[in-house]
């Protein structure tokens, strides 16, 4: 990979301490010795190479104990026990014995005669079933590299001074590793190898640090000062996240740590007010991995699947198989009542289909999403056809992403329906189901024809992210002008009331699956807009139902009039922030 692209790059692989951190990227490359060789010349030379080697075990003996010390200060056993194993790998004679017997009677020196009795134990390891025991190999090796690192006399240190807060990356991490540096400037870490019960996940729980292992190729694909999110309760690590993604994870990382303070234990229970008002809950997911997490924090559907990184993370285009496999993971998944699969929201850029396009001046509102689509046809064919295929599994609704018109909707639609009839007669009927088929208002053309759209289409699903940026002419991830990024601009509301009447007006659903629909100060008013689904961040999920299943629809609707009746953006703000810290001073006293 050229990092000068610094492209967005999302690798999975196994969460083993949940949570959500952003930071700057410390590859860390533990000392990896060349193993050089030669033969001793005399016996002389062979006693002085036995000696050398009973120096350097030594040597690591005394710096294993000096570093369990060090990790006493860091609280938790599991780490010290870790370190304990090392040091009897140091007093196994079997072990030490090996390697000398190796040093005599083959006549080489203490470096290779270390890597020939590491080798013996790998194959012994190899062989057993268990794969806790299998795995335990990477203690010999940890072991076999310190004594490596004494024998060649060079010491390593880490040195994170220049970075205040870091992610710490590498192949695998031990322990002794962690106690190198100061560990409360480690947000997180991210390793290529290791399990659920490997060194890293340890370490990890014990600190309360997110982790995730099992990354294979993340010391490839990062460099030391990248950006790079680790979401330990997913498994996903994403490197150089664009300025959308970076903001979107941060709002989950807050509703994460806002999480810690409110008990899941409700969280299955459904968003019905008092007066017996029931919301539909939805979560808004990436990966397929976030769906277990979705479920634990009470989504009761997928409300937005995000199909962007299925595209992002290949070096050539999905094909309708790969696509599939995404999709099986997610559709018909038990105690979800539906999935709504969002086509990908890209741009040309992306792709490799047209060399001739270029970088646009203003992406977001360029050649992107069913724009791109429509105009990249087969490429199109080959997501929706495996949406088809993955119907037959359970509910799937689709989700036609930055409609701006009627003929663009209606265009796309008739792809569809030519990629349905393609695959039923390759399949048969049996191998689809009935799909509905919806639109994303997150243009302010789409908002104002909402009720020609609603005709056309069997439910909304509110973007609000884009939505609110349009119609106030704000670059929300622009630093200069986020202050006037308000979702409670009564323009903003307006529009918002009018689509939902529109849908209603026409007999469809409508649903926000904007981020609008995952921050509890605004659950009121969206309540009062009677906005049916509800769909945002899984660790959201919790607190918005808990306000729900507090109110009353009427009280909702009274607020919501109360509030239309204010001209600007910040009497709005006052009045609801008002409202709600007085109706729910436990969730927003420290707002």
């Amino acid at each position: 990979m050229s990092h000068e692209e610094e492209r967005t790059l999302a690798l999975k692989g196994i969460g083993v301490s949940p949570g959500i951190v952003i930071g700057k990227a410390y590859l860390f490359d533990r000392f990896d010795a060349r193993i050089s060789f030669y033969h001793l010349t005399d016996q002389d030379a062979v006693t002085r190479e036995i000696r050398r080697f009973r120096k350097a075990v030594k040597d690591t003996e005394r710096q294993l104990q000096e570093l369990k010390n060090k990790l006493k200060d860091l609280g938790g056993m599991e780490p010290i026990y870790i370190m304990d194993v090392y040091l009897l790998i140091l007093k196994d004679k079997k072990f030490i014995e090996t390697t000398i017997e190796h040093i005599r009677s083959k006549g080489v020196n203490a470096e290779w005669a270390l890597r020939i009795t590491i080798d013996m134990y790998r194959e012994i390891f190899d062989r057993m079933e268990d794969d806790y025991f299998k795995s335990r190999i990477s203690d010999i090796n940890y072991v076999g590299q310190e004594i490596f690192r004494n024998l060649s006399g060079r010491e390593e240190q880490i040195s994170t001074s220049t970075y205040p807060e870091i992610v710490l990356v590498a192949k695998e991490l031990s322990p002794a590793d962690t106690a190198r540096i100061k560990i409360d400037k480690i947000l997180g870490f991210a390793t290529d190898f290791g399990g659920r019960t490997s060194h890293t996940a340890i370490i990890a729980q014990s600190l309360g640090i997110p982790a995730v292992v099992g990354l294979e190729k993340i010391t490839r694909e990062v460099r030391t000062d990248d950006t790079v999110i680790v979401d330990g309760t997913s498994g996903v690590v994403i490197v150089n996240p664009d300025p959308e993604m970076l903001r979107r994870y941060e709002g989950k990382r807050k509703f994460y740590e806002e999480l810690k303070e409110i008990s899941l234990s409700q969280a299955r229970l459904p968003a019905v007010t008092i007066d017996q008002h029931r919301v539909a809950i939805g979560g808004n997911i990436e990966f397929v991995e976030e769906v277990p997490a979705a479920l634990q924090h009470g989504a009761e559907n997928i409300g937005l699947y995000r199909t962007e990184f299925i595209y992002i993370n290949k070096d050539k285009l999905p094909t309708e198989e790969e696509h599939l496999m995404h999709y099986k993971s997610v559709v018909g998944v038990p105690n979800l009542a539906w999935t709504t699969i969002r086509t990908f929201d890209l741009g040309g850029e992306k792709f490799f289909s047209d060399p001739n396009l270029g970088r646009e001046m203003n992406p977001q509102m360029g050649l992107r999403a069913i724009r791109f689509c429509l105009r990249e046809v087969e490429l199109f064919k080959v997501q929706l056809r495996a949406i088809v295929r993955a119907s037959k599994l359970g509910k799937v609704r689709l989700l036609f992403p930055m409609v701006s018109s009627i003929e663009e909707l209606r265009q796309a639609k008739d792809i569809f329906e030519e990629v349905r009839e393609e695959v039923s007669r390759r399949e048969g009927e049996a191998g689809t189901r009935d799909i509905e088929i919806g639109v994303m208002i997150e243009v302010p053309s789409a908002a104002i024809i909402a009720d020609a759209l609603a005709r056309e289409v069997d439910f909304f699903s509110i973007g609000t992210n884009d939505l609110i940026q349009y119609v106030l002419a704000i670059d929300r991830v622009n630093e200069r002008v986020t202050h006037l990024y308000e979702p409670l601009h009564p323009a903003v509301l307006r529009l918002i009331d009018h689509v939902v009447k529109s849908g209603h007006n026409a007999g469809i659903k409508v649903a926000m699956c904007g981020e609008m629909a995952a921050e509890p100060i605004y659950t009121l008013i969206l309540l009062g807009l009677e906005i049916d689904e509800l769909s945002m961040t899984p660790s959201a999920i919790p607190r918005v139902k808990k306000i729900i299943r507090r109110a009353t629809l009427q009280e909702a609707k009274d607020l919501l009039k109360e509030v239309m009746r204010f001209s600007s953006a910040a009497e709005i703000r006052r009045h609801v922030e008002n409202y709600m810290s007085n109706r729910f001073p436990e969730e927003f006293s420290s707002n």
